[in-house]
């Protein structure tokens, strides 16, 4: 394949020669073949080249991590994912629901149900970014939203979140990012582990994920930057001192590290069925949405795509790139990663923060689809 993959690797080279960012690093892995490619360099000044094992912060790519090390603790039978939560994190119990969305935070209503693992994994639990002008949007927006991990102790986020009501009903509408955050105080008091523990223990050890894991403050981290109005790129220093060093919170959401070797590898034996049994790993990576829970979803990334647990799902044409059934999903500061349908699997770690919908790794996809057809 070295050869074939030269069209994609002149593709990413040209984008980082305009200017769309100082450097990035891709992996393909095409008909069981993989190659890594680097270009650039890890800021504006060139310090030092862009190299394969560079390390990323890999912001939301942290879920589908997230999501298989839940589900270690499903197969094993740690948790049930029907499981009410409040038997590990008792500040969730009995929780109260704004009584219509647009709500004032005081009307409120109880919950029909308890908040279980299920609803985590699937961003149902009723809590998490309100994209409106509502109470509930102002009063979480510091809290909820990221992509910076909380800036407190996971006891303290979570008495934060117990004293909020929950937007909607447990199970009746996605809303993105919060649960996973709430999942990762979840795994350690139910496995009574810490969390980096966990994630070596089960997903970084025995897949000798060498520079996968939270930040330590060792790590030679590309700059990340975003683009102005003028589309001019500046440093996003907030993500950056955010991530700078072990973090008080481990986040789940989108706080991880690691590199394309080794997020490739991840995502490779994930797909192969050797992280998780097959019958698990087939339900995180299938649609779980029903109709009224997938509208929150649509709001954020369209009518194609939905959600397993913990990741995306393709359920419509998407992207000419793109097919019905691949899964995966990208991060804020420019890292993107899907498995095709038949095997095939791409990621790309950049450092342009994404400024919105408007910014897209077509750049990838489109020569990355190409070679995989001329390869058929």
């Amino acid at each position: 394949m070295p050869e074939t993959a030269a069209p994609l690797w002149e593709s990413l080279a040209a984008a980082v020669s305009s200017g769309w960012c100082p450097g990035l690093v891709a992996g393909v892995r095409i008909n069981g073949r993989t190659e890594i490619f680097a270009t650039g360099s890890l800021d504006l000044a060139g310090t030092q080249p862009m190299a394969e094992g560079t390390p990323f912060r890999i912001s939301s790519l942290s879920k589908i991590i997230g999501g298989a090390l839940a589900l270690t603790l499903v197969a094993d039978g740690t948790l049930g994912l029907d499981d009410d939560v409040a038997r590990w994190l008792p500040a969730l119990a009995n929780p109260r629901v704004l009584a219509t969305p647009d709500a004032l935070l005081s009307m409120t209503v109880p919950a029909r149900g308890p908040i279980t693992l299920r609803h985590l994994l699937t961003f149902t639990a009723g809590l998490g970014i309100d994209y409106a002008a509502t109470p509930y949007a102002a009063a979480t927006r510091d809290l909820l939203w990221g992509p910076a991990p909380p800036a407190m102790t996971p006891e303290e986020y979570l008495a934060r979140v117990s004293e909020l009501p929950l937007a909607h009903q447990p199970g009746e509408r996605w809303m993105y990012h919060a649960s996973a955050d709430v999942l990762s105080v979840l795994l350690p008091a139910a496995a009574v582990q810490p969390l980096n523990q966990l994630v070596q223990e089960r997903i970084s050890g025995p897949f000798r994920l060498t520079a996968t894991g939270f930040p330590t403050g060792t790590e030679h981290f590309p700059t990340v930057y975003e683009a102005d109005d003028d589309g001019r790129l500046r440093e996003a220093v907030i993500y950056r001192d955010a991530l700078a060093g072990p973090p008080q919170f481990e986040s789940l959401a989108g706080g991880m590290v690691s590199t394309v070797p080794d997020f490739l590898h991840f995502l490779t034996a994930l797909a192969k069925d050797t992280v998780l049994p097959p019958a698990l790993r087939q339900q995180m990576t299938a649609d779980q949405l029903t109709s009224p829970q997938r509208a929150g979803m649509a709001e954020m990334a369209g009518p194609d795509e939905s959600w397993g647990f913990m990741t995306a799902v393709q359920v419509g044409l998407g992207a000419p790139w793109s097919e019905p059934g691949m899964w995966g999903w990208a991060g804020g500061s420019g890292v993107s990663a899907a498995v095709y349908p038949n095997g095939d699997i791409g990621v790309i770690f950049t450092q342009r923060f994404l400024g919105g919908p408007q910014d897209t790794f077509d750049l990838f996809w489109e020569p990355f689809s190409a070679l995989r057809k001329g390869l058929r």
